[in-house]
């Protein structure tokens, strides 16, 4: 066996156990984790939808220190300027000169929590940093940490006093995660788990520890960049996008740029699930997250029921599966 197949494979078995590793903190919301690796290993950017009080900052939390990676939460808010999450330049009374002082955006993983409370300007402020990877400011290009992805959360019952994401910025998310309220035995098994002491600020007690790190990840994703993409599959993931610009119900389909994410999260489902080809199975199982939030229901077809969800459920449905 070659020492790429053994990393690839070590990088696997690390990744698998993070799953495992997360669950000591957050109880079920298995979904949602494997999201979340997914991304980090096509370098995209995660958009985290759920109620208040389901875990989404305790979840970042404990991938980032079974990562052993750096994370910062932001709490967005209507007065927060670009600046705050980017940074600034700011001027030194005891040198006598200006220099740069970076913003929370310098980390691995930044938890933009609540993204839709704060106006356009500090929302796009993101864009540059999402896309690029790299801040500018006063004509200068700053880097950021390598990996670095946004997970940014939304709350979807509140939207009084919200400033929608518009398309454009959608978009560059690579995947739309959904946290609905835990299950009956799943809540029992958090009160349980309380009841016995956890503390969500202390990770540490509850015996989260590093299983993986930056190495594994970069041996994933060369890993993943070599899983074979067959041409039936392609068409597939074309057909499943351009159906979903062809419904009377649906305004705007999905873009050219969520047919290749779709791609990309397509393969690494794939790898992770021990295989170096993908399947059309493996992407109807990433359509939801990968396509739910390129879609713009007519407000029409809002009132009668129909959802982001429920038309890709028609798509799948409909479009030919190659065999």
């Amino acid at each position: 066996m070659s020492s790429g197949t053994e990393n690839a494979t070590g990088a696997r078995d690390a990744l698998i156990a993070l799953r495992a590793e997360v669950g000591k903190a957050v109880v079920g919301n298995d979904a949602a984790v494997t999201g979340l690796i997914l991304a980090l290993l096509c370098r995209g950017h995660v958009l985290l939808e759920g109620v208040p009080g389901v875990a989404k900052t305790l979840l970042v939390r404990a991938l980032a220190a079974a990562l052993d990676l750096e994370t910062t939460r932001v709490q967005f808010t209507p007065d927060l300027m670009p600046g705050d999450v980017t940074g600034s330049i700011v001027y030194d009374a005891h040198s006598g000169e200006f220099s740069f002082r970076e913003g929370p955006v310098f980390t691995n993983l930044l938890l933009a929590d609540e993204i839709n409370r704060t106006p356009p300007k500090t929302q796009s402020s993101l864009l540059e940093a999402m896309e690029e990877r790299q801040v500018s400011i006063d004509g200068k290009s700053r880097p950021l940490p390598d990996p670095f992805i946004v997970i940014a959360t939304q709350n979807p019952v509140e939207y009084e006093g919200t400033y929608p994401l518009p398309e454009a910025q959608l978009d560059r998310f690579l995947l739309k995660l959904t946290m609905p309220a835990p299950s009956r035995e799943d809540e029992i098994g958090i009160l349980w788990r309380h009841a016995q002491g956890f503390d969500p600020r202390n990770l540490a007690a509850a015996g989260l520890r590093a299983v993986a790190g930056a190495a594994e990840l970069a041996a994933a994703r060369e890993a993943v960049a070599r899983v074979t993409v067959g041409p039936e599959v392609i068409g597939y993931v074309v057909d499943l996008c351009r159906a979903t610009r062809q419904l009377p119900s649906v305004r705007l389909g999905v873009s050219p740029r969520g047919a290749t994410a779709l791609l990309a999260v397509t393969r690494a489902w794939a790898w992770l699930a021990g295989r170096d080809y993908a399947t059309p199975d493996d992407v109807k199982a990433l359509a939801r997250p990968a396509l739910r939030h390129r879609l713009d229901v007519r407000p029409e077809a809002e009132l009668e029921g129909v959802t982001a969800d429920g038309v890709l459920d028609r798509v799948l449905a409909s479009v030919p599966v190659p065999r």
